[in-house]
């Protein structure tokens, strides 16, 4: 039998271990949860003092018994009927009238049945000619002139893109996540050859026609006194990186209120970004927990609110490290977003939602600080729940600060929701091919997001603001942005 070494150790470097296991459980977990788990962030809690649906009294104990029985029944088998999908309709009709085949003179109508069949035809390509007639008018002095009339304004002067098919381009790359490479494949099969190059031409000179409209869009965006604000990495090649690409930002900023988004490119995830865009910024600005919001220049005149979204995160990560706390948590975060549903549910004013807030969450906060402020010296400072709970606390102010105004959101997930055709689009493309290229897509990602905000259909504002914008004046601008018509 082998002999056993007992190795001695300090009661602190044991605690050291227990603190890298714990950790390094956690680090697993996430990597698992990042793999193989499901993206969805919603907690299923029990609200107190409401049973779920089968539940019994906790006092009444049920005796089982076992008895055989035996018995004889018809087994029938049901036919599930086919689900006929209903067709919208707003869908044009295109009508086949059929007749039975040898119909007799004599045979008298009665009714028809009808049947709709969805079809689909591929996109109709055409060529837009665009004939403009010569006139010679002869005049008193034995001289003549040539009059023409004048060509329509096109998006791009001296190219044979009109707005319909820029637009086409422009929503299948941003909308529909399909590179310009992928597009000229599917051209090629309508026997239409567009290279990749030519489409990176009219990307860049449409995202130059908008330039003036995403200016007015910053404009608006940056006069509101409530903002949310968030980033996300997007891929860059560089000259200074052969074979590598640099990672640049999309700054994301959301006036939630007047449902504008404006998303700004930089080359890091530095504070000049911010800071320089927010520089003469007056009012509210709600993120998450990054540090490089905390010391803007104009601090002063900012009042920060926190992401309540972003710190459920952190518990819901923690539950395999503790969780009864975890789940306490949960559940208590979970009474405040259904006091926000029901506000949305009811539709309630600015006014009537801080009045809501004032009588339900806030009893809810100041329960949830106490409990915080109870558990934190309970708890392992480098643990998962340590963290979450001093994450939270750090950020509490900001965080229940949200219920000072009806306005104002609980989370930031209206802002997410903007960022992730970006992330969409960044695994489909790949990467930006240059900083001006990132650029120009935060021009058209900012107006795109708009749409999307406001439930206005991209393409056709797309191709309807192409046509008119190289002919409308600078003051006349704020009418072309994709809000309330």
């Amino acid at each position: 039998m082998e002999s056993q070494e007992i190795v001695t150790i300090s009661k602190a470097e044991y605690n050291a271990m227990q603190h890298t296991i714990t950790a390094l459980k956690f680090e697993l977990s996430e990597l698992k949860r990042l793999i193989f788990g499901a993206k969805s962030e919603k907690h299923h809690c029990q609200i107190d003092n409401q049973p779920t649906l089968f539940e019994l009294p906790k006092e009444e104990v049920i005796e089982t018994q076992t008895e055989e029985i035996t018995y004889t029944r018809k087994k029938t088998k049901t036919k599930k009927q086919a689900f006929r999908l209903e067709l919208p309709a707003h869908l044009p009709r295109k009508t086949e009238i059929i007749n039975p085949e040898f119909l007799p003179e004599n045979a008298v109508y009665i009714n028809s049945i009808v049947t709709e069949i969805l079809e689909y035809e591929p996109a109709n390509i055409f060529v837009r000619r665009i004939v403009r007639n010569k006139y010679k008018i002869a005049q008193t002095d034995e001289k003549t002139s040539i009059i023409i009339a004048d060509l329509p304004s096109l998006p791009i002067p001296k190219s044979n893109a009109g707005a319909s098919m820029l637009a086409h381009i422009l929503i299948s790359k941003f909308v529909d996540h399909l590179p310009f490479y992928r597009q000229s494949q599917i051209f090629k099969r309508q026997k239409l050859n567009i290279p990749e190059s030519t489409m990176g031409g009219w990307f860049s000179a449409s995202c130059r026609l908008l330039e003036p409209l995403y200016e007015v869009l910053k404009k608006k965006v940056l006069s509101t006194d409530y903002i949310m604000a968030d980033e996300t990495p997007i891929p860059v090649q560089t000259h200074e990186k052969q074979g590598a690409t640099h990672k640049g930002y999309h700054w994301v900023y959301c006036d939630p209120v007047k449902k504008l988004v404006l998303i700004d490119y930089q080359k890091s995830r530095a504070r000049e970004g911010p800071n320089e865009l927010l520089k003469k910024y007056k009012g509210y600005l709600q993120t998450d927990g990054y540090t490089a919001y905390n010391n803007l220049s104009n601090q002063l005149h900012i009042t920060q609110l926190a992401c309540m979204a972003h710190a459920r995160r952190k518990f819901e990560h923690a539950k395999d490290n503790d969780r009864s706390r975890s789940d306490w948590a949960l559940r208590m975060i979970g009474k405040l977003y259904v006091i926000e549903d029901q506000a949305q549910e009811k539709s309630l004013s600015p006014e009537a939602i801080k009045d809501l807030r004032q009588k339900e969450s806030k009893p809810i906060l100041m329960e949830i600080e106490t409990w915080l402020n109870e558990n934190l010296n309970q708890t392992l400072p480098q643990s998962p729940i340590g963290k979450a709970i001093a994450y939270t606390l750090t950020l509490w102010p900001r965080l229940k600060r949200y219920i000072e105004d009806g306005r104002f959101h609980i989370d930031n997930n209206l802002i997410e929701n903007s960022i992730r055709p970006i992330a969409l689009g960044r695994k489909n493309y790949l990467f930006a091919g240059s900083h001006k290229a990132a650029q120009q897509a935060a021009i058209i990602y900012s107006l795109l997001a708009t749409c999307k905000l406001n439930d206005i259909e991209p393409y056709q504002w797309l191709m309807k603001t192409l046509s008119v914008i190289p002919e409308t004046k600078l003051s006349q601008l704020p009418n072309l942005l994709p809000i309330g018509i």
